[in-house]
């Protein structure tokens, strides 16, 4: 055996006299691996899986603002019943196998009445919300990715539409500064306020301060009357206990009155009674759904449905038997709705109701500004005819907040 000092002495010189020999750790070793972030357009039906399932569920937890509409549990039933085609896309951006954002859109031939081809988020007749889940921090990056996949992969469509954006939230002031630093138009084309429900009143307070004393004393004398008729119970639910005949009864309640004789109830199509059916089922499933029923004599006069995607709610869906309308049966039931202000982790409640809704607006005092948005894609050619077009749009409400407003 050699001198094992002679050999390291001998083995430090040889490396040492070897420019190609670095004692220098290598950079790939020193420097952590940056996240690969990347958006991709995936078939809706692919993301059923429970994996993707799973992801999404805890994209929801990490939303910088709530929406249920485009959760799994309701958005994948809506697509089974209303995109059968398959036509809609799901926008997702990933982050090393983590869903970070999430937009469901279409290729549509038509802007409302006008044939004009565009690129638009998917939100259907009984989606309430459009605005797309963003875990909080990445508003800035989602946007900028949605836009340069829209500029890379338009064919005819001129430009992007997005419905049912919350004007005061996390994710339009993101688009919007996106879009000032990028030079590129924004129009905000429609909006409208609708009811809210947040204060730090008790419910009692509230209802005194929303109501006068004498309609405070007609909704007490109407559930007096009622309750002359029959007994009368409230009954909240926060679990999933006889689910299926509670939604039995709602679509019964709701086509028995003037939706039903519209055919705007839910039942009067099978894909949306399916919709709300499933819909209902995942919610519970997930905590997310509270159900408040007045009975009279056990048999159910007026219900609600209520998302709660803290730190929001969402008003989904009421109905009442018109038999009883002379006592105000679904006023009196958003008379102990009042209760969401006692709840911890909600901070308001969203009405989903339409602009200057004569029941809601009276009771609710607070508004939500609710906006369409139309934003230039692609060179400079696809963007003139998008000025145009948007000039064209808000030329005609020459009061509209963007009006006569510069590319």
């Amino acid at each position: 055996m050699g001198d094992p000092a002679r050999s390291v002495k001998v083995s430090c010189l040889e490396l040492s006299a070897n420019p190609a020999i670095s004692f220098a750790p290598r950079m790939a070793e020193v420097l952590p691996r940056a996240p690969a972030t990347r958006l991709l357009a995936r078939p809706w039906r692919a993301c059923r899986t429970s994996e993707l399932v799973a992801r999404w569920d805890e994209l929801a937890a990490r939303a910088a603002e709530p929406n249920p509409f485009f959760e799994p549990w309701y958005l994948l039933p809506s697509l089974t019943a209303l995109d059968p085609q398959g036509r809609v896309t799901l926008l997702v951006l990933e982050q090393d196998g983590q869903w970070l954002g999430l937009l469901p859109l279409v290729r549509s031939s038509r802007y409302y009445r006008w044939p004009v081809p565009h690129l638009c988020s998917w939100v259907h007749a009984n989606a309430f919300l459009g605005v797309p889940l963003v875990a909080a921090g990445h508003e800035q990056a989602f946007w900028r990715a949605l836009l340069d996949h829209a500029d890379r992969t338009a064919r005819a469509e001129l430009f992007l539409h997005l419905g049912g954006i919350a004007l005061d939230g996390p994710l339009f002031r993101a688009l919007t500064e996106v879009t000032q630093s990028q030079q590129r138009r924004r129009a905000l084309v429609h909006h409208e306020e609708r009811a809210l429900l947040s204060s730090r009143l008790v419910p009692e307070a509230y209802l005194e301060a929303a109501l006068s004393g004498k309609k405070r004393k007609e909704l007490r004398r109407q559930f007096a009357r009622l309750s002359e008729a029959g007994a009368l119970e409230i009954v909240r639910q926060t679990d999933g206990a006889g689910l299926g005949e509670w939604i039995a009864q709602f679509l019964a309640l709701e086509a028995a009155g003037w939706k039903g004789e519209a055919g705007s109830a839910l039942a009067c199509a099978p894909e949306t009674a399916a919709l709300f059916g499933e819909a209902l089922h995942g919610a519970a499933t997930r905590g997310r759904l509270e159900r408040l029923t007045l009975l009279r004599d056990g048999q159910p006069i007026a219900m609600l449905a209520t998302f709660l995607t803290p730190p929001g709610a969402f008003s989904y869906k009421t109905a009442f038997d018109e038999r009883f309308s002379r006592f105000s049966p679904g006023v009196l039931l958003q008379r102990e709705n009042l209760a969401l202000l006692e709840r911890p982790e909600l901070e308001w409640c969203d009405s989903c109701a339409a602009a200057d809704h004569p029941m809601i607006d009276h009771l609710w005092r607070e508004r939500r500004a609710i906006g369409r948005v139309s934003v230039a894609i692609g060179g400079r050619l696809r963007r003139a005819l998008f000025d145009r077009l948007v000039n064209a749009e808000l030329g005609r409400r020459p009061h509209h907040p963007d009006a006569g407003a510069a590319p």
